[in-house]
């Protein structure tokens, strides 16, 4: 873990960046590979738009559905998780009486959506309380199943959540909750989980290929099981009256929703091999290498700042989350907030990580994360910083 692999990124040299769950950072070859499809589609652009497109994105959505263990004919690309999440819930024919449940960690733009399609209709969204600092995972599954009722239309849950960082128990949630369609928001999994989507069993999995993955900006994907199929897109376009016979109409719906760059989607098998190839144990090994680091920069801060550890190491991924002193925030509905200690240690240490506010809660909120271009030495260097500001 002391060996450093940022040379393969572009990140600036000032910067200890400790934030890679928030955007992803894409390595240099990545983005030399998004260049040159970028110059191949602009010195031709018929060809590539339109006589080859259609097999590229085929044969990059094969790599990626074998990445995150899903039948191709079940995954589409999108630009964010986001986007998969709302349409998803713009499929749904709520009425009053139905309910939707999520939990109090869900990601404020999908708890936007929930609010968004909820209201329409007349149903009910229910936010489960997850409890943390918490001391074992069952604690949130046993939450989450006493929440689902008989009206219970979808459970939307995270597979890692990006505040606290924690990895959630889909599989324990999903065995207990026979019959109930789960939509997972996987924003961070792949790339930091080891995904098996069809035997995980739930009726969609939205994730992110351009953050621990390290694909360019703007490639998500949508699985849809296939008793949830066809699902619509948001935008309808040209295939949904498409004479093509080579895909089905799920496939063709989502294949061209009008003019857009589509290297980022055409970038990601460049991402899964040049990743995996940058460690000799390849994709698990640079998984077990990340999560590694996170639970020893958390047990860095805990030592240091003399912390409590919030969760169990079960619960850690490439992300663990340190609650600093700070009063208890009083509950306003919204989402989590910056603290100003997080400008604080940029400006004036130049370390780029999140610091948060959590409405009802109290403490600073500090999420490290771990990626191949950190080191022992970063945390230490956070922790350092921080012993200095508090």
């Amino acid at each position: 873990m002391s060996e450093s692999y940022a040379s393969y990124w572009s990140l600036e040299p000032e910067l200890l960046f400790l934030n890679h769950g928030s955007f992803g950072a894409c390595p240099t070859a990545v983005l030399e590979a998004q260049h040159a499809l970028r110059l191949e589609m602009e010195r031709s652009p018929l060809t590539f738009l339109d006589r080859s497109y259609s097999v590229r994105l085929q044969q990059a959505k094969a790599a990626l559905a074998a990445f995150v263990g899903a039948a191709s004919a079940n995954l589409v690309f999108l630009p964010s998780t986001t986007a998969a999440v709302n349409t998803v819930l713009r499929n749904l024919a709520l009425g009053p009486g139905d309910e939707i449940v999520a939990t109090n960690f869900g990601y404020n733009a999908c708890r936007n959506a929930l609010l968004a399609v909820t209201q329409q209709a007349g149903a009910r969204l229910v936010t489960v309380d997850l409890p943390f600092p918490v001391e074992s995972s069952s604690q949130w599954v046993e939450a989450v199943v006493s929440a689902v009722s008989p009206r219970c239309r979808l459970l939307l849950v995270d597979h890692v959540t990006s505040v606290p960082g924690a990895i959630v128990p889909i599989e324990a949630m999903v065995r207990a909750l026979p019959g109930v369609d789960v939509l997972v928001d996987g924003a961070h999994a792949p790339g930091m989980l080891d995904l098996d989507l069809e035997a995980l069993g739930v009726a969609y999995y939205a994730g992110n290929c351009h953050k621990w993955l390290c694909a360019p900006k703007g490639s998500a994907f949508l699985y849809v099981r296939p008793d949830r199929q066809p699902l619509h897109p948001l935008i309808v376009s040209h295939g949904a009256n498409s004479r093509r016979t080579d895909l089905a109409p799920f496939q063709l719906e989502f294949e061209w929703m009008g003019t857009a760059d589509p290297t980022p989607y055409l970038a990601v098998p460049a991402a899964i091999d040049h990743v995996g190839s940058l460690l000799a144990g390849g994709w698990p090994a640079v998984r077990q290498r990340n999560r590694a680091l996170a639970l020893a920069g958390r047990q860095i801060l805990a030592e240091v700042l003399d912390l409590e550890l919030p969760a169990p190491e079960d619960m850690i991924g490439s992300m663990a989350t340190v609650i600093l002193p700070g009063e208890r925030t009083p509950p306003d509905g919204g989402g989590p907030f910056q603290d100003p200690l997080r400008e604080i240690l940029f400006q004036r240490h130049r370390i780029e990580v999140p610091v948060a506010r959590v409405p009802g809660r109290s403490g600073r909120w500090l999420r490290i994360s771990a990626q191949l271009y950190n080191t022992l030495e970063d945390y230490r260097r956070l922790a350092s910083a921080l012993r200095a500001e508090l």
